[in-house]
Protein backbone atom coordinates (compact mmCIF):
# COMPACT_ATOMS: atom_id res chain seq x y z
CA UNK A 1 0.00 0.00 0.00
CA UNK A 2 2.96 2.11 0.67
CA UNK A 3 4.34 1.71 -2.31
CA UNK A 4 1.13 1.89 -4.62
CA UNK A 5 0.83 5.50 -2.45
CA UNK A 6 4.14 6.97 -3.50
CA UNK A 7 2.95 5.80 -6.99
CA UNK A 8 -0.29 7.36 -7.14
CA UNK A 9 1.26 10.67 -5.89
CA UNK A 10 3.96 11.10 -8.43
CA UNK A 11 1.07 10.30 -10.84
CA UNK A 12 -0.69 12.88 -9.52
CA UNK A 13 2.08 15.50 -9.87
CA UNK A 14 3.24 14.69 -13.21
CA UNK A 15 -0.43 15.52 -14.34
CA UNK A 16 -0.86 18.18 -12.19
CA UNK A 17 2.38 19.70 -13.58
CA UNK A 18 1.34 19.00 -17.11
CA UNK A 19 -2.04 20.59 -17.07
CA UNK A 20 -0.08 23.36 -15.33
CA UNK A 21 2.02 24.17 -18.01
CA UNK A 22 -0.94 23.86 -21.00
CA UNK A 23 -3.17 26.49 -18.77
CA UNK A 24 -0.10 28.25 -17.99
CA UNK A 25 1.11 28.73 -21.66
CA UNK A 26 -2.97 29.19 -22.92
CA UNK A 27 -2.95 31.93 -20.10
CA UNK A 28 0.29 33.87 -21.04
CA UNK A 29 -0.98 34.06 -24.30
CA UNK A 30 -4.09 36.08 -23.40
CA UNK A 31 -3.35 37.97 -20.36
CA UNK A 32 -0.69 38.91 -17.15
CA UNK A 33 -1.79 36.69 -14.10
CA UNK A 34 -2.31 38.40 -11.57
CA UNK A 35 -5.67 39.87 -9.26
CA UNK A 36 -8.42 41.72 -11.50
CA UNK A 37 -8.39 45.31 -11.50
CA UNK A 38 -11.19 46.60 -9.14
CA UNK A 39 -13.76 49.63 -9.90
CA UNK A 40 -14.19 50.76 -6.09
CA UNK A 41 -17.42 52.27 -5.40
CA UNK A 42 -16.80 54.50 -2.16
CA UNK A 43 -20.08 56.82 -0.70
CA UNK A 44 -22.60 56.59 1.54
CA UNK A 45 -25.80 54.57 2.17
CA UNK A 46 -26.65 55.30 -1.38
CA UNK A 47 -23.25 53.26 -2.42
CA UNK A 48 -24.17 50.56 0.50
CA UNK A 49 -27.65 50.09 -0.33
CA UNK A 50 -26.63 49.94 -3.91
CA UNK A 51 -26.15 46.12 -4.20
CA UNK A 52 -29.55 45.45 -2.90
CA UNK A 53 -32.09 43.92 -4.92
CA UNK A 54 -35.08 44.11 -2.37
CA UNK A 55 -36.79 46.79 -4.89
CA UNK A 56 -35.80 45.22 -7.96
CA UNK A 57 -33.04 46.47 -10.39
CA UNK A 58 -29.88 47.58 -8.39
CA UNK A 59 -26.61 49.48 -9.64
CA UNK A 60 -23.65 47.22 -8.55
CA UNK A 61 -25.04 44.11 -9.92
CA UNK A 62 -25.83 45.21 -12.89
CA UNK A 63 -21.94 47.19 -13.18
CA UNK A 64 -20.33 44.26 -12.41
CA UNK A 65 -22.85 41.89 -14.74
CA UNK A 66 -21.63 44.80 -17.71
CA UNK A 67 -17.62 44.62 -16.34
CA UNK A 68 -18.09 40.47 -15.60
CA UNK A 69 -14.64 38.76 -15.80
CA UNK A 70 -13.06 42.22 -16.76
CA UNK A 71 -12.86 43.85 -13.57
CA UNK A 72 -14.10 43.07 -9.62
CA UNK A 73 -16.62 45.91 -8.71
CA UNK A 74 -16.17 46.31 -4.49
CA UNK A 75 -18.80 48.54 -2.59
CA UNK A 76 -17.09 50.46 0.16
CA UNK A 77 -20.69 53.03 1.16
CA UNK A 78 -20.63 53.48 4.71
CA UNK A 79 -24.29 53.84 5.60
CA UNK A 80 -24.62 57.31 7.17
CA UNK A 81 -21.19 58.80 6.73
CA UNK A 82 -20.31 62.09 5.59
CA UNK A 83 -16.84 63.15 4.05
CA UNK A 84 -15.15 63.88 7.77
CA UNK A 85 -16.03 60.08 8.38
CA UNK A 86 -14.97 59.15 4.62
CA UNK A 87 -11.78 60.60 5.21
CA UNK A 88 -11.21 58.50 8.17
CA UNK A 89 -11.90 55.34 7.16
CA UNK A 90 -10.93 55.88 3.38
CA UNK A 91 -6.77 54.41 4.64
CA UNK A 92 -8.56 51.43 6.78
CA UNK A 93 -9.44 49.72 3.41
CA UNK A 94 -7.83 51.36 0.43
CA UNK A 95 -5.44 48.22 -1.10
CA UNK A 96 -2.07 48.72 -1.90
CA UNK A 97 -0.96 48.66 -5.54
CA UNK A 98 1.00 45.36 -4.56
CA UNK A 99 -2.81 43.94 -3.49
CA UNK A 100 -4.76 45.54 -6.02
CA UNK A 101 -5.35 48.00 -9.27
CA UNK A 102 -7.57 50.02 -9.03
CA UNK A 103 -9.13 51.26 -12.51
CA UNK A 104 -12.21 53.27 -11.72
CA UNK A 105 -13.13 54.88 -8.35
CA UNK A 106 -16.59 56.65 -7.72
CA UNK A 107 -16.71 59.10 -4.68
CA UNK A 108 -20.22 59.42 -4.11
CA UNK A 109 -21.03 61.60 -1.13
CA UNK A 110 -22.88 64.73 0.21
CA UNK A 111 -26.63 63.54 0.90
CA UNK A 112 -25.31 63.35 4.89
CA UNK A 113 -23.07 66.77 4.78
CA UNK A 114 -26.11 68.51 3.48
CA UNK A 115 -28.00 67.79 7.17
CA UNK A 116 -28.94 71.14 8.16
CA UNK A 117 -26.41 72.78 10.89
CA UNK A 118 -27.69 72.09 14.44
CA UNK A 119 -29.76 69.19 13.30
CA UNK A 120 -29.87 66.11 15.88
CA UNK A 121 -28.01 63.59 13.72
CA UNK A 122 -24.85 65.58 13.80
CA UNK A 123 -23.82 64.64 10.49
CA UNK A 124 -24.13 67.89 8.90
CA UNK A 125 -20.45 69.07 7.22
CA UNK A 126 -20.26 73.01 6.49
CA UNK A 127 -19.98 73.49 3.24
CA UNK A 128 -16.63 74.54 3.14
CA UNK A 129 -15.29 71.69 4.77
CA UNK A 130 -17.27 69.50 2.50
CA UNK A 131 -15.53 70.50 -0.45
CA UNK A 132 -12.31 70.73 1.64
CA UNK A 133 -12.40 66.78 2.57
CA UNK A 134 -13.82 66.12 -0.95
CA UNK A 135 -10.48 67.72 -2.30
CA UNK A 136 -8.51 65.91 0.50
CA UNK A 137 -10.36 62.30 -0.72
CA UNK A 138 -9.38 63.31 -4.26
CA UNK A 139 -6.08 64.01 -3.95
CA UNK A 140 -5.23 61.40 -0.46
CA UNK A 141 -2.25 59.69 -1.39
CA UNK A 142 -3.50 56.43 -0.71
CA UNK A 143 -5.41 56.99 -4.21
CA UNK A 144 -3.33 58.92 -5.96
CA UNK A 145 -0.47 55.94 -5.75
CA UNK A 146 -3.36 53.67 -7.80
CA UNK A 147 -4.00 56.57 -10.22
CA UNK A 148 -7.89 55.02 -10.79
CA UNK A 149 -9.68 57.01 -12.81
CA UNK A 150 -12.22 59.20 -10.67
CA UNK A 151 -15.34 59.64 -10.79
CA UNK A 152 -16.98 62.44 -8.78
CA UNK A 153 -20.86 62.20 -8.35
CA UNK A 154 -23.17 65.14 -7.15
CA UNK A 155 -25.08 63.86 -4.17
CA UNK A 156 -28.73 63.84 -5.66
CA UNK A 157 -31.61 65.89 -5.08
CA UNK A 158 -33.76 65.93 -1.33
CA UNK A 159 -37.24 65.48 -1.68
CA UNK A 160 -39.19 66.85 1.72
CA UNK A 161 -42.74 65.60 0.62
CA UNK A 162 -41.31 62.07 1.34
CA UNK A 163 -39.03 62.86 4.36
CA UNK A 164 -40.34 66.20 5.81
CA UNK A 165 -38.70 65.88 9.59
CA UNK A 166 -36.16 69.05 8.79
CA UNK A 167 -33.30 67.13 8.71
CA UNK A 168 -32.65 68.11 5.35
CA UNK A 169 -34.28 70.07 2.61
CA UNK A 170 -33.84 70.52 -1.28
CA UNK A 171 -32.39 74.21 -1.38
CA UNK A 172 -29.83 73.04 1.21
CA UNK A 173 -28.97 69.96 -0.70
CA UNK A 174 -28.47 71.88 -3.83
CA UNK A 175 -25.38 74.03 -2.75
CA UNK A 176 -24.27 70.76 -1.60
CA UNK A 177 -24.30 69.44 -5.72
CA UNK A 178 -23.27 72.61 -6.85
CA UNK A 179 -20.37 72.63 -4.27
CA UNK A 180 -19.20 69.20 -5.36
CA UNK A 181 -19.71 70.01 -8.81
CA UNK A 182 -16.99 73.29 -8.34
CA UNK A 183 -14.24 70.52 -6.50
CA UNK A 184 -14.52 68.72 -9.63
CA UNK A 185 -13.83 71.26 -11.93
CA UNK A 186 -11.47 72.89 -9.43
CA UNK A 187 -9.05 69.43 -9.69
CA UNK A 188 -10.00 68.61 -13.70
CA UNK A 189 -11.98 64.99 -12.24
CA UNK A 190 -14.71 64.39 -14.26
CA UNK A 191 -18.24 64.93 -12.35
CA UNK A 192 -21.03 63.04 -12.78
CA UNK A 193 -23.55 65.44 -11.94
CA UNK A 194 -26.52 63.26 -11.11
CA UNK A 195 -28.52 65.66 -9.09
CA UNK A 196 -28.79 67.95 -12.63
CA UNK A 197 -29.67 64.52 -14.49
CA UNK A 198 -32.48 64.02 -11.73
CA UNK A 199 -33.94 67.26 -11.82
CA UNK A 200 -33.59 67.43 -15.50
CA UNK A 201 -36.14 64.31 -15.60
CA UNK A 202 -38.24 65.82 -13.33
CA UNK A 203 -39.20 68.63 -15.05
CA UNK A 204 -37.14 71.59 -13.51
CA UNK A 205 -35.40 74.65 -15.06
CA UNK A 206 -33.68 77.25 -13.50
CA UNK A 207 -35.67 80.20 -11.59
CA UNK A 208 -38.84 77.91 -11.42
CA UNK A 209 -39.42 76.24 -7.75
CA UNK A 210 -37.29 73.31 -6.71
CA UNK A 211 -39.04 70.42 -7.00
CA UNK A 212 -38.49 68.53 -3.61
CA UNK A 213 -38.88 71.65 -1.65
CA UNK A 214 -42.23 72.12 0.23
CA UNK A 215 -42.37 75.56 -1.56
CA UNK A 216 -43.36 73.51 -4.42
CA UNK A 217 -45.97 70.82 -5.70
CA UNK A 218 -45.21 67.19 -4.76
CA UNK A 219 -43.06 65.74 -7.99
CA UNK A 220 -44.35 62.86 -9.15
CA UNK A 221 -40.79 61.88 -10.97
CA UNK A 222 -39.11 62.30 -8.12
CA UNK A 223 -40.98 60.02 -6.28
CA UNK A 224 -40.01 57.57 -8.96
CA UNK A 225 -36.45 57.93 -8.33
CA UNK A 226 -36.43 58.36 -4.42
CA UNK A 227 -38.61 55.90 -2.64
CA UNK A 228 -37.90 57.88 0.90
CA UNK A 229 -37.09 61.44 -0.21
CA UNK A 230 -33.27 60.72 -0.33
CA UNK A 231 -32.67 56.83 -0.65
CA UNK A 232 -32.84 55.40 -5.27
CA UNK A 233 -35.83 53.29 -5.77
CA UNK A 234 -34.43 50.85 -8.78
CA UNK A 235 -35.18 53.54 -11.14
CA UNK A 236 -32.93 56.00 -9.90
CA UNK A 237 -30.11 53.42 -9.62
CA UNK A 238 -30.90 52.50 -13.36
CA UNK A 239 -30.16 55.99 -14.15
CA UNK A 240 -27.41 56.33 -12.10
CA UNK A 241 -26.27 52.95 -13.96
CA UNK A 242 -26.57 54.45 -17.47
CA UNK A 243 -25.10 57.67 -16.24
CA UNK A 244 -21.82 55.60 -15.39
CA UNK A 245 -21.47 53.74 -18.48
CA UNK A 246 -22.07 57.01 -20.51
CA UNK A 247 -19.49 59.23 -18.52
CA UNK A 248 -16.81 55.86 -18.85
CA UNK A 249 -17.61 55.91 -22.96
CA UNK A 250 -17.29 59.62 -23.05
CA UNK A 251 -14.05 60.43 -21.11
CA UNK A 252 -12.34 56.76 -21.22
CA UNK A 253 -13.48 55.42 -24.76
CA UNK A 254 -11.14 52.65 -24.17
CA UNK A 255 -12.64 51.32 -20.70
CA UNK A 256 -16.11 51.01 -22.61
CA UNK A 257 -17.33 47.58 -21.51
CA UNK A 258 -17.27 46.52 -25.42
CA UNK A 259 -13.58 47.80 -25.73
CA UNK A 260 -12.01 45.70 -22.97
CA UNK A 261 -11.58 41.93 -22.74
CA UNK A 262 -11.76 38.94 -20.57
CA UNK A 263 -8.67 38.93 -17.78
CA UNK A 264 -8.67 34.96 -18.42
CA UNK A 265 -9.88 33.29 -21.47
CA UNK A 266 -12.07 32.07 -23.16
CA UNK A 267 -13.04 28.21 -22.84
CA UNK A 268 -12.39 27.10 -25.93
CA UNK A 269 -8.56 28.95 -25.75
CA UNK A 270 -8.16 27.80 -22.87
CA UNK A 271 -8.85 24.14 -24.15
CA UNK A 272 -6.78 24.65 -26.97
CA UNK A 273 -9.63 24.82 -29.57
CA UNK A 274 -8.11 28.14 -30.54
CA UNK A 275 -4.92 28.26 -30.95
Amino acid sequence: MEGLGSNWLAVVVVAALGIGLFLGGVYQKSTTMGPYDQFLLFGDSITQSACSQERGFAFEPALQDAYIRRLDVINRGFSGYNTSQALKALPEFMPTPAQAHLRFMTVFFGANDACVPGGPTGQHVPLDQYKRNLLEILRHPLVGRQKPRLILITPPPFDEHQWGDGIRTAEHTKKYADACRQVGEELGVVVLDLWSVFMEKAGWRPGQPLPGSKAAERNKVLGELLHDGLHFNPLGYKILYHEVLQTIEREWPDQAVEKTGFVLPSWDVAAGQIP
